[in-house]
């Protein structure tokens, strides 16, 4: 009687399996394109050398194919003393370009910047401050064991970390990368570390200190660094805009599963003087620039936590 039952059971699963299979169907979603709209990728900021603002044209949600290039517009940014930084794009990529030399430098701190971008009949303005950066005291890194082998990267390497400290006064707002070879990289945007002072939000009481371990710790992403690798971080200061526009594009790269949200296209600071024409999307904003490297030695690393 008791393998009857269990028999019974498995055809039982096997009927309610099938019923469930059987009410599956293959819906195509028909959804509308919208206009194209202008994105603008500017972030400018106090380094020598060359700057880019990337312009491009918006697509349909389900279109994977490259960015369509913005080609012909007038780029212009004026800094609040009445000096005009002309970009231009001679290569006819959409990649609008300012600085001949390495020497060159646009961004200086305290100064406010005005973006224009005319193309067509329709004029885009945005605004932004060059805000205060706080100096990085020290890099530092510590061994550290998985307890489990990585599908990408070393079980065994090191965890690198970065020391600063938040100016006083409440409001400073921070985008944390991590340097890798030489090249500061946010290759995913689940990976935006951004803080709030030394915190990740207004409101908590950090103005003016350190920053908080996992932000120190965020210039470690994916996966551990390996001996005699060349690691560092960029610390941008970004005003209160920026930090929210951040903010949601990470938000949107993590929202996943059963209970995502909507997406919707992010609100920009890039306002079409235009009334009646389209909107633009992306962000203009300047930055002061910090940065730090230091090269993996195991000699020198920090014990782990055992």
């Amino acid at each position: 009687m008791k393998y009857l039952s269990v028999l019974r059971s498995m055809a039982g699963l096997l009927i309610l399996t099938a019923g469930l299979t059987s009410c599956e169907d293959v819906i195509d979603l028909e959804t509308q394109s919208g206009p194209e709209q202008l994105v603008v990728d500017a972030w400018i900021n106090n380094l020598p050398g060359r700057q880019t603002i990337r312009l491009t044209w918006s697509a349909a949600y389900f279109n994977n194919s490259a960015p369509k290039p913005v080609l012909g517009a007038s780029v212009i940014v004026t800094d609040n003393l009445g000096k005009q930084f002309v970009f231009t794009d001679s290569a006819q990529t959409g990649n609008y370009t300012w600085g001949s030399t390495p020497l060159d430098t646009l961004g200086h701190i305290g100064r406010t910047y005005r973006l224009e971008v005319k193309n067509a009949n329709d004029t885009y303005t945005a605004t932004s401050e060059l805000k205060r950066v706080p100096a990085i005291d020290s890099l530092v890194y510590r061994h550290e064991k998985l307890p489990f082998t990585p599908d990408d990267g070393p079980r065994e390497g090191f965890v690198a970390q970065f020391y600063a400290r938040d100016f006083p006064g409440a409001g400073d707002t921070y985008w944390i990368k991590p340097i890798i070879n030489g090249k500061a990289v946010v290759n995913k945007a689940v990976n935006i570390s951004i803080a709030y002072d030394a915190a990740f939000s207004a409101g908590a009481p950090s103005d003016g200190l350190i920053f908080i371990l996992p932000l120190r710790e965020s210039i470690t992403t994916d996966s551990l660094y390996s001996a005699g690798q060349a690691v560092g971080v960029e610390i941008h200061s970004i005003t209160n805009k920026a930090f929210e526009y951040l903010k949601l594009v990470r938000e949107q790269a993590s929202n996943g599963g059963l209970f995502a949200t909507p997406i919707a296209n992010i609100p920009s600071n890039v306002v079409n003087q235009n009334s009646s024409g389209e909107k633009a999307l992306g962000l203009f904003s300047a930055s002061a620039v910090v940065r730090k490297e230091t090269v993996i030695d195991p000699e020198k690393a920090r014990p782990d936590d055992d």
